[in-house]
């Protein structure tokens, strides 16, 4: 049981970051479109789907398997940072999908620079977690 939890919590966080990674930049060029009434719908669109179709299902299963594998691992310090990680990952989840209601209802104030900014934040993250995660380092 231990393996099969282990490929679907890597495959559900695979498909999460994905979506991490591409809904920032369909920020940036949402916002740079933003006076193109027919790009706006369709960024809109896009930004919608990706949240609620393949961000929101495989943040909740990466949670639920990697959850699952705390079992068969215990904890451990590496653990518990790895948990913190994910917790701020989360809230940088939630953040996303704040901006993207923001973008939804015509809210302007997001430049692009700000947005190429922001998408680095997953990276780092992702970063620091596979770093946790094969060298537990404590």
């Amino acid at each position: 049981m231990y393996e099969i939890l282990k490929i679907l919590h890597i495959v559900s966080f695979v498909s999460w970051f994905a979506g991490l990674f591409y809904l920032p930049r369909l920020f940036v060029y949402h916002v740079e479109n933003n006076t193109n009434r027919e790009m706006n719908d369709v960024f809109q669109k896009m930004e919608y789907k990706l949240l609620r179709v393949i961000m929101n299902p495989a943040m909740i299963l990466t949670w639920i398997f990697g959850l699952g594998l705390i079992h068969y691992v215990g904890f451990a310090s590496w653990l518990v940072l790895k948990i913190i990680l994910v917790i701020i990952l989360s809230g940088f989840h939630m953040y996303l999908a704040k901006i993207r209601k923001k973008l939804e209802h015509n809210y302007r104030d997001y430049s692009s620079r700000y947005l190429r900014i922001i998408n680095e934040v997953p990276t780092i993250l992702l970063i620091l977690i596979v770093i946790l995660v094969v060298a537990k380092p404590f």
